[in-house]
């Protein structure tokens, strides 16, 4: 049977074990933080992330927030909190302003739980929180952040956090780092295209010409003029790999468009925030 290349296939084997595993170490923890990546602010949360915690208190960060505008993600910052009910909290990896918020935030949604362990007569101790997210979302440079070290291991791939570890932020908070989190199988392909873009699938799982364009082609009519203006794309070319190709003039021997390095360097360039500052879902999307 052919491989359908306009499919994005993830069945990563440890996905599964990780989610057993995390599981099993909810018990542990008195309240949860969840890691959103602020330029998908709905579509790289868990889809089953309720199922999965159960009645956990949950603070969600939505990271990587100085890639996309404050105003819009204010927006987004309010429908989730009266989706959820939960604090949302905006955050990113270079900047520690929030740091004592965040912490401040997930002891406060621990101490129902260490108030009980309290009332059954054992001792207080630091409150336990587990951090969640999907792969590449910014798990790891969060807790590195709050720890001010770089003891927990990061790289730009999807899914390189693999091992569970606990972290100690201060005497009153404790962090257990855990692998991101990513459906076994994903129907919505619209969704999985969004987590491409920001690369929280593994490169192996899709083509890199399919997914630029798929990028090139959600984008609004504002975006749209800004990535225009980004490759200088004048308006009367279409937006697509094979303009953005010829401006740039990233050309294979003979002439023809080098669609593989067009399609690599738009990835590249929107995931570092280079073009401009981008949220791609909508409300009520």
């Amino acid at each position: 049977m052919k491989k359908d290349k306009t499919h994005i296939h993830w069945y990563p084997g440890h996905i599964a074990k990780a989610e057993k595993k995390l599981k099993e170490q909810l018990s542990l923890v008195d309240a949860v933080i969840e890691v959103l990546d602020a330029r998908l602010p709905l579509s790289s949360c868990y889809e089953d992330i309720t199922r999965l915690l159960g009645q956990k208190p949950r603070l969600i960060l939505l990271n990587k927030s100085d890639l996309v505008e404050k105003s819009e993600l204010n927006k987004f910052i309010k429908y989730i909190e009266e989706k959820t009910n939960c604090p949302v909290i905006p955050t990113d990896a270079k900047h520690s302003k929030d740091l004592n918020l965040i912490i401040k935030k997930a002891v406060e949604l621990s101490e129902p739980r260490i108030q009980a362990l309290i009332a059954k007569g054992l001792l207080r101790r630091a409150a336990r929180v587990m951090v969640v997210g999907l792969p590449n979302v910014g798990k790891s440079s969060i807790i590195n952040k709050l720890t001010r070290s770089s003891k927990t291991k990061i790289g730009a791939k999807a899914g390189v956090t693999r091992q569970q570890q606990w972290v100690r932020i201060n005497p009153q908070l404790e962090l257990l780092d855990t692998p991101g989190i990513i459906p076994m199988r994903q129907e919505d392909q619209e969704r999985a295209k969004k987590l491409a873009f920001v690369n929280s699938i593994s490169e192996n799982a899709y083509s890199n010409e399919i997914v630029a364009q798929d990028l090139l082609d959600i984008l609004n009519e504002s975006q749209a003029k800004v990535f225009r203006e980004y490759y200088k794309l004048p308006d009367d070319k279409e937006l697509n790999i094979d303009n953005i190709s010829l401006e740039r003039n990233w050309l294979l021997t003979g002439g023809s468009t080098d669609r593989e390095r067009t399609s690599v360097y738009i990835l590249r360039d929107f995931r570092e925030g280079k073009i401009g500052k981008f949220i791609l879902d909508k409300i009520n999307q």
